[in-house]
């Protein structure tokens, strides 16, 4: 007997028919990657707010070795190597991971981290460069293959957007490297131009990060512009000498040095206070056109941090340019000879220009410090009302600080060496040092106010009112205007001043003795009974338990109990013992007689 069998399609080619009838195709998932967001984070956390682009490329390799673990995507065994790219079918289907995305970013990020290292240490290798150029194309392929992965279906519009930047900003940095300024230029400008669509079309909180990235390279962009035009133009070089000042551009001695010499023609001599000196060292040239382009860039900045730190950078090249005149003194038998006269030499001259630079510098910093610090104080003799800031708030006793500080310096700028015979300089110093004692006994009276002394408050503004007008009456400084500051502190200190008298006065009045053993602001204990004369406010009456009267009498001192001492034993003759004693003829006797002649034997009588 057969038996047939069934065919095995039969019982699947229903369900397959079913499955063809009921069958839904899955969602395509869609995935976002902030990416600038991610990697700057990344780098602000492992290194590269300190500079340090080893340790941001060592965490990129451990992340990518935590990343092919995690996913179960290694690149052959620990024997052999076998290359394994991200492709799209990592990214779609129904095991689709977003971190695979991360694989090749992080990758960028590591080659470009260690081109940026090779960078640093370039200064003193140069065969590093090469290597440096070769990094930089391995991020460049990396990125490349990023751009490749996140232009499909499986990311969304804003991913696209700032894949595109970003691989633009790594092709811009290579060709800014291998100094192909039109391409490098053309790169950087796509990039530029994405960022700044992308922050116009997110939330207010995301757009500081994208306009903070289009800051960082648009030196780049300004650099590539200089040299496409051959550095002919004089607007280039200001724009050039604006970067030097903002510390940008690192090699600006070479790029000064082969462009035309008419622009440091110029500065062959400077001419200070009536006296024209010749400047000879190149670093010294440099500085003075970077100087002279500060304030330029002073007048474009709005924030008070940016001035500060542009101002900071400017002292950072001073200090070289001072050391460099220092140097050249030293190494000339001739000019140190000069310095050692009792006239003002050239050189001299020249160091003292500089330094009444660092010194003006420094106080404009300082200045810059106060402006800042006034953003948080709330001072309560102005009328106007001031922008506060989410800062910690400002006492008044800091604002004497920092005007402390500016004294030392307004001090440090008198006593520059060859300076000392110049009366006009001297006069204008002096003024203002009267300017900012005035302003620092006023903060001082201030912090006088609050601790309710208001007698020394009214002495110390009377004093700053004096050193105002002073300061008024004296030839101010040309770099420092602050006569409106000066009238403005006197408006308010008439009306504080009495303020601060008429609260003397009535401190005076409620005291209870001339000795001012309690006023109005103390506590006293007495009750009411024992100061009825006096008047005395006392909020305790108000209460359940008044202080009118002590109901329980005080304890009052008492005479103890006499002690009595026996002093008449002094005084008495008491009466002579001798005969009670032992006489000498009586020695023999004793005790052992005696018993001898009650017991009858040893005796003679009974012999």
């Amino acid at each position: 007997m057969v038996v047939e069998e069934p065919s095995p399609n039969n019982g699947t080619e229903s369900v397959e028919k079913a499955d063809s009838v009921t069958a839904v195709p899955e969602p395509v998932k869609i995935f976002t990657v902030e990416i600038l967001h991610m990697i700057k984070d990344a780098q602000q956390q492992h290194g590269l707010r300190h500079g340090d682009y080893q340790r941001y490329r060592g965490y990129c390799t451990r992340r990518i070795r935590r990343l092919r673990k995690a996913l179960k995507y290694p690149q052959g065994d620990k024997r052999h190597f076998k290359r394994r790219d991200v492709t799209l079918s990592q990214l779609t289907g129904k095991k689709a991971d977003e971190r695979f995305i991360h694989i090749p970013l992080i990758s960028a990020e590591r080659a470009w981290a260690y081109a940026m290292q090779l960078k640093q240490e370039a200064n003193t290798e140069q065969r590093k460069r090469f290597h440096l150029i070769n990094k930089l194309r391995r991020a460049c392929f990396y990125a490349l293959q990023l751009q490749e992965l996140c232009n499909t279906e499986a990311f969304d519009a804003r991913t696209k957007l700032e894949c595109e930047a970003y691989v633009a900003w790594m092709h811009g940095s290579l060709h800014f490297e291998l100094q192909l300024w039109d391409s490098a230029g053309e790169h950087l400008k796509r990039a530029q131009v994405v960022y700044e669509n992308l922050a116009k079309a997110l939330p207010d909180d995301d757009q500081e990060l994208y306009r903070a990235k289009v800051n960082e390279f648009t030196p780049n962009l300004r650099y590539c512009a200089y040299n496409i035009s051959g550095g002919a133009s004089g607007g280039k070089i200001d724009e050039i000498l604006e970067l030097r000042a903002q510390g940008v551009l690192e090699n600006l001695d070479v790029l000064v040095s082969q462009t035309k010499s008419e622009s440091s023609e110029g500065l062959q001599t400077i001419d200070w206070r009536g006296r024209k000196v010749t400047v000879r060292p190149e670093k010294v040239r440099l500085f003075l056109l970077s100087a002279q382009e500060l304030d330029k860039s002073l007048a474009k900045t709005t924030k008070l941090d940016g001035k500060i730190e542009l101002i900071e950078r400017i002292l950072m090249d001073c200090k070289d340019a001072i050391q460099a005149v220092r140097d050249e003194i030293k190494q000339d038998p001739k000019l140190r000879s000069l310095t050692t006269g009792q006239t003002v030499s050239g050189v001299q001259y020249l160091l003292a220009y500089l330094s009444y630079i660092r010194h003006s510098r420094t106080l404009q910093r300082n200045l810059c410090l106060v402006d800042q610090a006034k953003l948080n104080f709330d001072d309560p003799n102005q009328q106007q009302s001031q922008t506060q800031t989410d800062g910690k708030r400002v006492r008044p006793q800091d604002l004497a600080r920092l005007y402390e500080i500016i004294l030392q310096n307004v001090t440090e700028m008198q006593q520059i060496s060859g300076m000392e015979d110049d009366a006009q300089y001297q006069g204008e110093v002096a003024n203002l040092a009267h300017t900012f004692k005035a302003f620092r006994c006023y903060y001082i009276a201030l912090t006088l106010i609050d601790m309710k002394k208001w007698k020394e408050a009214v002495a110390l503004y009377e004093r700053a009112s004096n050193y105002a007008n002073d300061a008024l009456k004296g030839k101010p400084c040309a770099e420092f205007q602050m006569q409106s500051e000066l009238k403005r502190m006197l408006s308010s200190i008439d009306g504080s001043k009495f303020s601060a008298h008429a609260y003397s006065v009535l401190e005076d009045d409620n005291s209870e003795d001339a000795a001012g053993v309690s006023t109005k602001s103390q506590k006293t204990t007495k009750p009411l009974y024992e100061r009825l004369s006096q008047y005395k406010e006392d909020q305790s009456l108000h209460t359940r338990s008044p202080n009118v009267f002590k109901l329980t009498p005080d304890m009052e001192p008492i005479p103890c109990k006499p002690l009595f001492f026996d002093l008449a034993m002094n005084y008495l003759e008491l009466p002579s013992l001798e005969d009670k004693l032992e006489s000498p003829g009586k020695k023999g006797a004793s005790i052992t007689g005696f018993v001898k002649g009650f017991l009858g034997w040893g005796g003679g009588g009974n012999k």
